[in-house]
């Protein structure tokens, strides 16, 4: 009786504990985690593809996929080749532009009284080199050491941040073709770890954060692609030097919603105070004028079957997942509270509630 009795507790006090041990380790490797969770949003990009163009073409799913593959790196490999040297050289039009508004900004805000000695854009200490060459006087062999080694450090840090980023794209473009590939395969594999009483149940909302997934993406690449092109033809209307990079960069950040559509919103201001306040105020109505499309056309639109979250509760999600995990909880924010509702609707709400939820709309 004793332990009979003595059994469910120590099933719970091993159940918490794998819990804990499960957080602690989630918590620890956040960025692997997160890393993986992007290239499975990847992989789900890349079986829509194939499913789509299985609608229209009777191919198998291992050759849907190599010829979207195929078309996706020839699509990539064709605009850097015809449009990259056009993008360097804006790039770098609109980098100097922004550095020297930004440079600006900071010496009227100093003028105003307002302590600027936290926003140092590498213009510091040029005064110091001039000086002491208008002077005569040759370095030092240990000054010329030390720069040396400061050069080296730079190019090493450098180095480290390439060859991390080229290696996290690699990451996500092999997880997702290896998802993309056999993704049955890997559903099933999870659905063995489930009771197989539960297994139907588990198997459907797997189904349905599939399809989620790729409402939402989809939606999103949609709404990308959509302001890039009005961003870049407003401001190349406007004449605004860097028009392309401008509205690149604004359908990029629009990846991110909210503190997305802000940065470049500041970017291109930033860019259009170049040609005075006229071209800055200029920038800022195009922008605005997309992000009110954007707002209220695209997204309710697009995305209301995908992503039905209240905008303050996304907001909030994106200030909370980009404080505890950086960057990268702060770009995957809107994905993972999509994967969040379905599992809190079906699992908590219907399953444990027992309360019906409305069946989403394929």
């Amino acid at each position: 009786m004793q332990g009979t009795g003595a059994r469910p507790l120590l099933v719970a006090g091993i159940g918490t504990v794998a819990f804990v041990a499960a957080l602690a380790l989630a918590w620890h490797a956040a960025d692997t985690l997160l890393l993986i969770f992007a290239g499975i949003l990847f992989g789900v990009f890349l079986d829509g593809l194939a499913r789509a163009l299985r609608r229209v073409v009777p191919l198998g799913h291992g050759a849907s996929l190599a010829a979207i593959s195929l078309v996706l790196a020839g699509l990539v490999l064709g605009g850097v080749a015809f449009g990259g040297a056009t993008l360097v050289r804006e790039a770098d039009t609109v980098s100097r532009t922004l550095r020297n508004q930004a440079v600006s900004v900071r010496d009227w805000l100093k003028e105003k009284g307002v302590d600027t000695r936290a926003f140092r854009f590498g213009d510091e200490g040029k005064g110091g080199a001039s000086e002491s060459g208008a002077g005569g006087n040759l370095p030092s062999p240990g000054a010329l050491l030390s720069d040396a080694g400061s050069v080296l450090g730079q190019a090493t840090a450098i180095a480290v941040q390439v060859f991390g980023a080229v290696g996290n794209v690699f990451v996500i473009l092999a997880l997702g073709l290896f998802a993309a590939a056999d993704p049955r395969a890997y559903r099933d594999g999870l659905l063995h770890f489930v009771p197989p009483q539960r297994r139907a149940r588990a198997g459907a909302i797997m189904d349905e954060l599939g399809e989620t997934l790729r409402h939402w993406l989809f939606g999103q690449l949609v709404i990308m692609a959509a302001i890039f092109v009005c961003v870049w033809l407003g401001l190349t209307l406007l004449g605004l030097d860097g028009a392309l990079v401008l509205g690149l960069q604004a359908g990029l950040f629009c990846f991110v919603p909210t503190i997305g559509a802000l940065v470049a919103g500041l970017v291109i201001v930033l860019a259009g105070l170049a040609q005075g306040w006229t071209g800055a105020l200029g920038g800022l109505a195009v922008y605005l004028v997309v992000q009110a499309l954007e707002s209220y056309v695209l997204t309710p639109f697009i995305q209301k079957r995908a992503l039905d979250i209240p905008p303050a509760t996304i907001f909030a999600g994106q200030i909370l997942l980009g404080v505890l995990f950086g960057l990268w909880g702060l770009a995957l924010a809107l994905p993972l509270m999509a994967v969040a509702k379905v599992l809190l609707d079906r699992l908590y709400v219907e399953d444990g509630l027992g309360e019906r939820m409305p069946a989403r709309r394929s």
